[in-house]
């Protein structure tokens, strides 16, 4: 019997989700007995048997591609038949060629490496249930969220063991040129995207037809990662619309009667990546994907990574989505094989469904100990952490008091039923051994030193240690992030404003998720919801009495706010810090490349001179999101000519922003204000 038990949390999706262990019985049986048993999906009941090279096939001679040929023929005087060639080259690098036998030695080679890896991997069975149910329905697109390699081929896994249609999955090329587990992937499903395609019009033309004929013949489930790359602070991070776009547009054309968007939600109690993650933040490069890169990292098989849930989210009809939002017809004034503009109204569709699906995983998300943890660590000061230690008595108290807010706000918890919630904390912290320690009742932070060299550190060096350790620790905190961002933004309204009318809160408030909308999810058009969601979630804890006309905070309620806008301290700071970085900057052009090291050399210097407390301001993707609100509010724009990423800054704009950010600006005058674009 294989093990089971219910989420012990609520949350809008599915609750008292019942989880079950898939790797218990795999550990009672052989591998090879599990890669070789029979294997009997139900597949989509309209989708014809479709061999790679059949698909291959279809979109080569699709009316769409020989159209986009002779444009391109036209265009650059060559002949058509050798754009077709050029497509054909394009499509024996991109095709996948799905195989059930190298499925068969994935779930073997699988099976080995997940049980080394976690002590359990958990799926809830409501959801494997209406997807197996909705796969026979309709074309069906899978949408996990992305925090590490290992979620690559884990729905596969997943899908092989509850006999459920394999899927292609959409990769990044770099994977493909990996000797050997390149072609196994590509025999697994995968089938390879390149990340720059600019605007190589045949590219997008072949990538875009093959995704479409996946999607109209239904022939397998599609899988991709609608947030585009693996988030590096395993914070949930801003889709990328073009898999969106290209993935709809069947529906949009009525070439299919509808199409399933499945959320998946994939948590971990610890990601294998945890310290590369923090490193690439910092500015180190990237490991490249290499074969030989792979076996040396087998030494992650020696550590514990606790636990993994996979929650399949409850299916999600586009065309009830869709209803009331679009109009369908202007497809029909062209012939669907032609190239068509999708218009405004299509495209704030797609947007505001992939803003819902990225925000429908965070919902999905299940809280670990540790994440609750990180988020009250880092609330104390650094020389806490570093030199005296964290009284581990009182981070125990508070954690139980952050469990029940988390609860209280509707969050998803994965905390054992069944154990004591002394052992519950102690387990954590020592699967976290990388990052913090617990030594006579003090809990400190890891920093590793550099034992290869003799050498003493130098002060900058010593910042850039702290700062590795104190990223992880901030990537485990933002895990839990989604649950209390709303009414966080509110209590920094409240904080910052100081007033108590409604509507210089939801002004603020407005103000602040426009700021911070490239660092949380926000689905748009939905600001009066989340305020009142805010609202109510800070009334239900007791934290403020909400009236028609104010928000007034309550005595017994300081705690709470307190939390929250400490919480979200970090960001003001690092935002503040850049904005004073740009304002006082020379120049009025500048690179990508430039700002990104000049920011981190200031940050560091008022670091060390205790001037600044936050090393968040020193990652990478704090950096580029600030640069995306500037670029959103109208105060940074991006040079159309540049080949290097240069940005012309509007300093008096950006220090306006600022200063509203401060509260130098009374609430009820911020729509006077012209660059605070609410």
């Amino acid at each position: 019997m294989t093990s089971t038990y219910k989420d012990s949390g609520t949350a809008s999706l599915n609750d008292d989700e019942e989880f079950t262990d898939i790797l218990e019985e795999r550990r009672r049986n052989t591998d090879l007995g599990y890669a070789l048993r029979t294997f009997n999906p139900q597949p989509y009941k309209g989708a014809p048997s479709c061999s790679t090279s059949d698909l291959n096939k279809a979109v080569l001679e699709s009316q769409y591609l020989r159209y986009i040929a002779k444009e391109i023929a036209l265009e650059t005087g060559s002949s058509v038949e050798k754009v077709r060639q050029e497509a054909r080259g394009i499509l024996e690098e991109m095709s996948h060629n799905l195989q059930l036998g190298f499925i068969r030695l994935m779930a073997y080679t699988f099976n080995k490496v997940f049980k080394r890896l976690f002590r359990s991997i958990y799926v809830n069975m409501e959801g494997l249930n209406m997807l197996q149910q909705a796969i026979q329905e309709s074309p069906v697109i899978l949408m996990p969220n992305h925090r590490s390699y290992v979620d690559f081929l884990i729905v596969s896994f997943v899908l092989f063991t509850y006999d459920i249609p394999i899927p292609v999955i959409a990769a990044g090329i770099p994977l493909a040129s990996m000797k050997v587990v390149g072609e196994i992937l590509r025999r697994s499903g995968a089938f390879f995207i390149r990340r720059a395609i600019g605007s190589d019009k045949l590219y997008w033309a072949v990538l875009s037809e093959y995704v479409r004929t996946i999607v109209r013949t239904g022939c397998a489930p599609l899988e991709f990662y609608v947030e585009g790359f693996r988030s590096r602070t395993l914070k949930s991070v801003v889709p990328k619309l073009g898999m969106m776009d290209m993935v709809l547009e069947p529906y949009f054309k009525g070439e299919v009667f509808d199409i399933t968007l499945v959320p998946i939600s994939i948590s971990y109690d610890r990601v294998v990546e945890e310290s590369l993650l923090a490193l690439e933040l910092l500015g180190v490069p990237k490991p490249k994907e290499s074969t030989t890169g792979l076996f040396k990292a087998s030494r992650v098989l020696q550590e514990d990574y606790g636990c993994m849930h996979v929650n399949f989210g409850r299916p999600l009809s586009v065309r009830q989505l869709c209803e009331g939002k679009i109009n369908r017809s202007e497809y029909n004034l062209i012939p669907r094989d032609l190239p068509q503009r999708p218009s405004t109204e299509i495209q704030d569709c797609v947007n505001w469904l992939a803003h819902l699906i990225v925000r429908t995983q965070e919902e999905g998300a299940l809280i670990s100990p540790w994440s609750l943890m990180a988020c009250l660590l880092l609330q104390a000061p650094i020389t806490t952490l570093t030199e005296e230690g964290l009284q581990w008595h009182g981070l125990t108290e508070k954690t139980l008091w952050l469990r029940k807010l988390v609860l209280d706000f509707r969050g998803r918890l994965n905390w054992p039923a069944h154990t004591p919630d002394s052992d519950v904390m102690s387990s954590t912290v020592a699967l976290h051994h990388s990052i913090v320690h617990h030594k006579a009742g003090r809990v400190y932070l890891v920093q590793d030193g550099n034992p290869a060299s003799q050498d003493p550190l130098s002060p900058e060096e010593k910042v850039m240690r702290t700062a590795a350790a104190v990223l992880m620790l901030v990537s485990y905190r933002n895990q839990a992030l989604h649950v209390f961002v709303r009414p966080g933004i509110l209590a920094t309204a409240i904080h910052i404003t100081k007033s108590t009318q409604k509507d210089e809160l939801f002004s603020f408030f407005c103000f602040l998720r426009d700021v911070f909308s490239s660092e949380f999810i926000f689905i748009p058009g939905r600001a009066s919801q989340d305020f009142d969601e805010a609202c109510s979630l800070l009334q239900k804890c007791g934290a403020v009495y909400i009236s028609q006309q104010e928000v007034t905070v309550l005595e017994t309620g300081l705690e709470v706010l307190s939390f929250l806008q400490k919480l979200l301290q970090p960001f003001l700071e690092s935002y503040q810090l850049i904005f004073r970085y740009l304002c006082e900057n020379g120049a009025h052009v500048f690179t990508e490349k430039q700002f990104l090291p000049a920011v981190r050399n200031l940050a560091t210097k008022l670091i060390l001179s205790g001037d600044l407390h936050t090393f968040e301001v020193l990652s990478s993707d704090t950096q580029k999101n600030v640069l995306s609100a500037l670029r959103r509010l109208e105060a940074v724009t991006k040079l159309r000519a540049s080949q290097q990423n240069e940005y012309k800054v509007n300093k008096a704009a950006v220090r306006r922003t600022g200063d509203i950010l401060s509260g130098k600006f009374p609430p009820e005058s911020l729509h006077a204000i012209p660059d605070a674009r609410l």
